[in-house]
């Protein structure tokens, strides 16, 4: 099964003009706490999609089923069945985040669109209620004030740089050109870009910056700078700024696609203008034995986006409630960073496991465990982002259609 990259799919994570308080003061995710739940682990899902992404829904709705079907087998929560609350798909995020706080939620699982974030964590982290999005990219929200109640299982957009630059070097570049287009996307990644390819050492040549799809004179002056690689960052009207870099002379074999231009374009775009192009999506490709288990679930699904990032985030709320034997929002905050395997937390040695069940049998053995889940290894800081990014890369041949090549980790 193809995890489809679309251009649509990256216009999910604009968040334009997000601004908030740093997440060290009073941060529930480093915080001394006491039981606070009622016994009964509750997680909720804000499914926020609608229209021509509306099927993000469903592999998100998937993977947290598949993940409380199988923490029940394995004895729930203090042996009692976890509850997964009837989900909805609604755009309204606040009145979908009170409905869940109204059904006692203690933690909910989105949204998708990290425009709708901020709403959500309002709502959410007044109320100490844990949000875990498996899909919000936008760099701001790691400062945006939660109360240390906001975390997420993929990685924001500026460790997309660096991942960029890894494919570069992959490809023996020396030099790059990084074309951005205007907007707060354009330079949140292509400044990432900058800095990766400054710290590997690459030259940067012929960069600029366009606007809308006019990207034919950047893309010319790249070419004449001689650029080994070129870097296109852009997502609004990208079909239409691919066809202008191609214009501009770019050969496909030289570009390297931002996830925001990475699509399906087929004979959207002359023939073999993408042919060599290769582009990331953030996020681990699912193996087939959970894509199997997912699609058990929903055997009618078509696509896997964000179904991993989706299960490890139920997998890691679910072991931090067994960790703190308490459902109470509070102490899952406090154990979330802990089971990720992540460091902030000073807790000490842990024991490293891969599947939900395995790491629940280990805590009921006493053992403190550092889950690495089908996302890959997810080690949560103090704003509650990942620490070890990873993309999925895909490479274009002459028909301009991407497939799956590979994957691309990087440390953030």
């Amino acid at each position: 099964m193809l995890r489809t990259a679309s251009a649509g799919l990256a216009a999910l994570a604009l968040a334009a003009g997000i601004s908030g308080c740093s997440a060290t003061a009073g941060n529930a995710r480093l915080a001394q706490t006491e039981a606070s739940g009622d016994g009964v682990l509750r997680i909720g899902l804000l499914l926020d999609n609608a229209g021509s992404q509306a099927f993000l829904n469903d592999a998100q709705r998937a993977a947290v089923e598949l993940a409380v079907q199988q923490a029940n087998a394995a004895g729930g929560h203090k042996g009692r069945p976890i509850e997964l609350i009837p989900p909805k798909s609604s755009t309204d995020t606040a009145a979908a985040a009170r409905d869940l706080v109204a059904a006692k939620a203690d933690v909910v699982i989105g949204p998708t669109d990290s425009t709708h974030a901020p709403a959500a964590i309002d709502v959410l982290g007044k109320a100490k209620v844990v949000l875990i999005s498996p899909a919000n990219l936008d760099a701001s929200l790691s400062t945006y004030s939660s109360g240390g109640y906001y975390f997420r299982t993929a990685a924001s957009e500026t460790s997309e740089g660096a991942a960029l630059i890894a494919l570069a070097k992959a490809g023996e570049a020396r030099s790059v050109a990084i074309l951005r287009q205007k907007g707060t996307y354009g330079k949140t990644v292509g400044d990432a870009v900058a800095s990766a390819a400054a710290a590997a050492g690459l030259g940067e040549k012929g960069s600029a910056e366009f606007t809308g799809h006019d990207a034919r004179s950047a893309a010319a002056g790249a070419v004449a700078a001689g650029a080994d690689a070129v870097v296109v960052v852009a997502r609004d009207e990208a079909q239409a700024v691919l066809a202008q870099v191609h214009d501009g002379g770019v050969p496909g074999s030289k570009l390297l696609l931002s996830d925001g231009a990475v699509g399906q374009y087929g004979t959207g775009l002359a023939g073999g203008a993408l042919d060599g192009a290769r582009g990331l999506v953030p996020g681990a490709f699912p193996n087939s034995g959970f894509q199997a288990d997912v699609l058990k679930q929903a055997p009618d699904l078509k696509d896997m986006t964000f179904a991993a990032e989706a299960y490890d985030a139920a997998a890691l709320a679910i072991l931090a409630a067994g960790a703190a034997q308490d459902d109470g929002g509070a102490s899952i905050a406090s154990h979330l960073i802990g089971v990720s395997g992540g460091t902030a937390s000073g807790s000490g040695q842990r024991t490293k496991c891969t599947a939900l069940t395995e790491c629940l049998s280990l805590e009921t053995k006493g053992a403190a465990v550092d889950y690495d889940g089908q996302s890959g290894p997810i080690g949560f800081d103090a704003n509650g982002d990942v620490t070890a990014a990873n993309f999925t890369v895909f490479r274009f041949s002459a028909d301009n259609r991407g497939r799956m090549v590979g994957s691309q980790a990087v440390a953030r």
